[in-house]
């Protein structure tokens, strides 16, 4: 098993920055992806960022790109979501989540592991 939590949500406004962590722990040596998800009221959760481990290279979603970064840190199996430049419609839930990795990174079910979620609520 893999525990994922989440931590870093919160009230921003908007064009002002957040950044997420997610500390993995348990058997970590089982996943070699690892993204972030996010779920908006009344909207199917969506894609945001996916990290390979331990190798590093990243992927994101369309509107992620230029203003969002994810990166890691394995010493501490824990990965983060850097957003800048956020707006109104970034408000959601985001989840962390790990997966034995692929070409279907953006793809929900080729992930295993899955946290909480923590809210991000941008005001405009």
């Amino acid at each position: 098993q893999v525990q994922l939590v989440e931590s870093g949500g919160g009230l921003v406004q908007a064009g002002g920055s957040l950044r997420l962590s997610c500390a993995a722990s348990g058997r970590t040596f089982t996943y070699s992806l690892m993204a972030w998800f996010r779920q908006a009221p009344g909207k199917e959760r969506e894609f945001v960022a996916a990290i390979s481990w331990p190798g590093g290279a990243t992927y994101y979603a369309d509107f992620a790109k230029g203003r969002f970064t994810i990166s890691r840190d394995n010493a501490k199996s824990t990965v983060f979501l850097q957003m800048n430049s956020l707006k109104p419609e970034d408000t959601a839930v985001y989840y962390c989540a790990a997966g034995a990795g692929g070409r279907r990174y953006s793809v929900q079910t080729e992930y295993a592991y899955w946290g909480q979620g923590t809210q991000v609520t941008v005001s405009s």
